[in-house]
C-alpha cells in the first residue's frame, strides 16, 4: 500500500481522479452545493457519473451557478433553452426534475433554515465512517437513504430514488464510504 492508493472506482482518468481526492466523500454544508449534488445526480440516472463530471461545466453555466432560487423560476422558455444545450443532459424529465427540485429544495431551507441542517438530521450530524474493504462489500442503498429518499419524494422531488440518495450521501461527505486502504478513507 503506498500513500496514494485509491478506491478502484475512480480508475485513472485524471477528472474522476481529481473528484475522489478532492470531492468524493467531504462533508458539505454549503446548500447550493448541495444543490448541484442533487442535479448533477439526477442528471446521472442510467448514465456513468464521469459522464456527468464531464459535463459539470455545462452545468454550471445552464443552470445559473446551481443557484436554486433562479432554477425554480424557470418557465418553458428555459425548458426550451436547456433541452437545447449541448453542454448537459438533454432529457425532458431530467430537466423539468430539476426545476421541480430547485422549488422543493427553497421549501426546505424554508422550513429547515438550511437544506444542509434538513439533510445532515438523517445522520445525526455527523458523517457515517464505513470500514468497506472492497467494492463488493459497498451498499447501493442503505435504510436511511431509504428514509431520505422517501422524505424528499413526500415533498414532491423526484429522480431521488434510494440509490440516488446513497450516491449523493456518499459524495458530500454523510457517509465515508473509501475503502480502508484508500488513503482518503483516513483523511475524511
Amino acid at each position: 500500500m503506498t500513500d496514494t492508493t485509491r478506491c478502484p472506482w475512480c480508475g485513472d482518468d485524471p477528472l474522476y481522479v481529481a473528484y475522489h481526492d478532492r470531492e468524493w466523500g467531504v462533508p458539505v454544508h454549503d446548500d447550493r452545493r448541495l444543490f448541484e449534488f442533487l442535479v448533477l445526480e439526477g442528471a446521472q440516472a442510467g448514465l456513468s457519473w464521469l459522464t456527468i463530471l464531464r459535463k459539470r461545466e455545462g452545468y454550471r453555466r445552464a443552470f445559473d451557478g446551481f443557484d436554486p432560487e433562479r432554477v425554480a423560476r424557470y418557465d418553458e422558455a428555459q425548458v426550451a433553452r436547456l433541452l437545447a444545450d449541448e453542454g448537459i443532459v438533454r432529457n425532458r424529465l431530467k430537466i423539468r426534475s430539476a426545476i421541480r427540485n430547485a422549488r422543493v429544495f427553497l421549501a426546505i431551507q424554508e422550513e429547515h433554515g438550511s437544506f444542509a441542517g434538513y439533510m445532515w438530521r438523517f445522520v445525526d450530524g455527523r458523517p457515517i465512517r464505513n470500514a468497506w474493504r472492497t467494492l463488493a462489500e459497498v451498499p447501493a442503498r442503505t435504510r436511511l437513504s431509504d428514509a431520505f429518499s422517501q422524505d424528499l419524494k413526500q415533498r414532491g422531488m423526484s429522480f431521488v430514488g434510494s440509490t440516488i440518495c446513497y450516491a449523493h450521501m456518499q459524495a458530500v461527505g454523510m457517509v465515508n464510504d473509501h475503502l480502508v486502504d484508500c488513503f482518503r478513507h483516513r483523511q475524511l
